[in-house]
């Protein structure tokens, strides 16, 4: 695959390319366990979400939990990807205190779904597509904490059993930015179908990152696999160290070693986990506790109708229908909830201006609080009612953000705010009409200028009309008739 110049890396002994597939396993939005009914829910006491299935007592089967199922097809048929009429459940073996059974069930050979694809959107406003090569169900392990004693580390269990998807996508991105384009779409795709809440401070998303490098046009070079980041900006951290210590590595005359990775957030660096396993290390073969699993087209064809409109979907609506630009109509669907507040914003309004007040003003609000849209003090309503007055020439541009940022403060209505300062506009012709013979009585020679052709003394004329309305005045009449005055 061709790829641009400035995705190279510049080197002592010349360009590089790096090679990046990333593994994202994605918590499954489900109130149960993939194989329990045991709770799913963040933040509970240690152990406190156990069943004897999830602790791998004698004699306990599991049982498939068909919510997740339907999650894991339902964002198979939002990546464009195969279903599998027959996918098998097989047992990854390997130990270690968190996983109580010994192994973890999980899909190898036969996932529930096949090859996909996703589009991403780059930062100099072009799509590039990526491959998903598979995406399999598996239940998650616990968690082992070594800091909450000086000698002992603890298990906690309530994690185990939990449903993950792991989405493994082709070695296509070429560049911390591309990579990091490509979670942000993932996440926003979940968010979308609500197969997953994509929270990476909560672990219910994120990635393993493989990493390599290459000179142009040759095979694929060593890959290490940086290990359960969960930040896209760390995930873009660690490529950039990664790529740069192997180029370093086999320009000093040294190789890369296949290997998994840590990445440290405190240093932005990886450092070796342990050599890379492969498949067969796992000792994999299909859970002799569960049947192949077999969809039916009905099944299938279902949860294809039941599917919500798509970010890629929705953002050729908004450029078609609301004749947005790409670059708008990106920012606004990058995240359901975004979408969301602009339709309800732009329905019946001019829609190119309800994105601006969004995306500029009230996102500027927003970032000043560290709040997202979903918790926005001024809802849709609220700042329609706002731009609506603007429209109607009740208010001035430079008035309604004075308005705005109180809104956001306060939590008060434009209405309520705007009566209470009392900052209704002057649309009266007769009364600027009197304000401006006011501010041309008053400085002759200015008007003398003027007529003479120094036509930006116009700005300084409105300037004047305004200060003496205290700023009430309609500017654009202002402007339109201090014209005809001035021209008489």
């Amino acid at each position: 695959m061709s790829r641009d110049a400035s995705k190279l890396v510049a080197a002592a002994s010349g360009p590089w390319e790096v090679v990046i597939g990333l593994e994202v396993h994605a918590q499954v939005t489900s109130a149960a366990k993939l194989f329990s009914g045991a709770a799913t829910a963040f933040g509970a006491a240690p152990n406190a979400q156990v069943s004897l299935v999830d602790a791998a007592m004698p004699g306990m089967l599991p049982v498939i939990n068909r919510v997740c199922v339907e999650q894991a097809v339902k964002t198979g048929l939002g990546l464009a990807a195969e279903i599998n009429r027959v996918s098998v459940f097989d047992r990854k073996n390997y130990f270690y205190p968190d996983l109580p059974a010994g192994y973890q069930i999980s899909q190898y050979k036969q996932p529930i779904v096949g090859k996909g694809r996703l589009l991403i959107d780059l930062a100099d406003g072009t799509t590039r597509e990526v491959g998903i090569t598979r995406l399999h169900l598996e239940q998650d392990a616990g968690k082992s904490l070594h800091d909450q004693h000086p000698r002992h580390s603890y298990v906690d269990l309530n994690r185990a059993g939990v449903a993950l998807m792991e989405i493994v996508s082709e070695p296509d991105m070429r560049s911390a930015e591309e990579a990091g384009a490509y979670l942000r779409k993932l996440r926003a795709i979940l968010r979308y179908l609500g197969t997953c809440d994509g929270n990476m401070e909560e672990g219910s998303l994120r990635a393993d990152v493989n990493v390599s490098v290459r000179r142009p046009g040759e095979g694929y070079g060593t890959r290490c696999e940086i290990k359960n980041v969960n930040s896209i900006r760390f995930v873009q951290q660690a490529i950039d160290y990664e790529a740069k210590r192997q180029i370093a590595l086999i320009e000093d005359g040294g190789s890369v070693k296949q290997q998994t990775r840590l990445f440290d957030s405190r240093t932005g660096s990886t450092r070796e986990m342990r050599s890379k396993e492969e498949a067969h290390d796992y000792r994999y073969f299909p859970d002799p506790d569960l049947l192949p699993l077999e969809l039916s087209e009905a099944f299938i064809s279902g949860l294809s109708a039941s599917l919500p409109e798509l970010p890629d979907a929705k953002k050729a609506r908004f450029m078609r229908e609301l004749a947005l630009n790409a670059y708008d109509a990106s920012v606004l669907v990058a995240e359901k909830e975004t979408a969301d507040y602009f339709e309800a914003l732009a329905q019946g309004r001019d829609a190119k201006v309800a994105a601006n007040w969004l995306t500029g003003d009230l996102f500027g609000h927003l970032n000043r609080l560290g709040k997202g849209i979903a918790d926005s003090p001024v809802s849709a309503a609220r700042l329609g009612e706002l731009l609506d007055l603007l429209t109607a020439g009740s208010i001035s541009g430079r008035a309604a953000k004075d308005v705005l940022a109180e809104m956001v403060d306060s939590g008060q209505s434009a209405k309520a705010i705007v009566e209470t300062k009392g900052l209704t506009q002057v649309s009266d012709s007769d009364a600027i009409e009197g304000l401006i013979d006011e501010v041309i009585a008053g400085n002759a020679d200015k008007v003398g200028q003027y007529r003479a052709g120094k036509e930006p003394l116009l700005g300084w004329f409105v300037g004047q009309v305004m200060k003496a309305s205290r700023g009430k005045a309609n500017p654009a009449l202002a402007n339109e008739l201090l014209r005809k005055k001035l021209a008489s």
